[in-house]
């Protein structure tokens, strides 16, 4: 009896999983410069310097494609993260800029990646009514309030996924929640602004 297969396989599965190994920590290491370069990517354009805010999305994705190129495709759940961060501030730029949400492919990222990214971003279009309702812009709160509506029902049926898509409902549960929220916002904001013209007209 002979161990050489044993030894010759073992030798070939060592090689490997240290290659995986290596390229798991690659992953990790810089999928967290992607999340770091996408929040602050949003925190840029939420301050109106939407160009930084542009740059530093653009930057996020170029490093996203290198780790891809250097990466085992078997190791995609460690950049699903980064993915989702990404479409995140795609989508929140181009919202802001009042242009189409960039697509799944243009963007490189999977279908699961996407879905959680449009998910994350209807939280910061939240911020956006806000910010509008504080600075008197009521107009834009509301277009604001039905894109983050539109965008819900567009991604509720993906419910049905959440085994697949892990943390689906749980955020469409959550965005539920930020929407009524919103939209008590705006009609408060609607409401008083009645107010205060009908007021203004009685003492003209």
């Amino acid at each position: 009896m002979s161990l050489k297969n044993v030894k010759s396989s073992l030798s070939k599965i060592s090689k490997s999983l240290n290659e995986m190994q290596n390229s798991r920590e690659y992953m990790i290491k810089n999928t967290r410069e992607i999340i770091l370069l996408c929040s602050q990517s949003i925190i840029s354009v939420h301050r109106l310097d939407i160009e930084i805010g542009k740059k530093k999305a653009e930057r996020a994705r170029k490093l996203l494609d290198e780790i891809r190129k250097k990466s085992k495709s078997d190791l995609h759940r460690y950049i699903i993260t980064a993915e989702q961060e990404l479409v995140e501030a795609f989508a929140f730029i181009s919202l802001v800029e009042k242009s189409d949400i960039p697509s799944a492919e243009s963007l490189g990222v999977r279908g699961e990646s996407y879905i959680l990214g449009l998910l994350d971003c209807i939280g910061e279009l939240k911020r956006l009514v806000y910010d509008s309702i504080r600075v008197g812009k009521t107009s834009d709160a509301r277009k604001f309030f039905e894109t983050m509506e539109s965008l819900y029902l567009f991604l509720y049926p993906f419910a049905i996924y959440d085994k697949i898509i892990n943390e689906t409902r749980r955020k469409l549960d959550v965005n539920r929640i930020l929407i009524e929220d919103a939209r008590a916002a705006i009609t408060e904001e609607t409401r008083r602004s009645a107010l205060i013209d009908a007021l203004n007209k009685r003492t003209k």
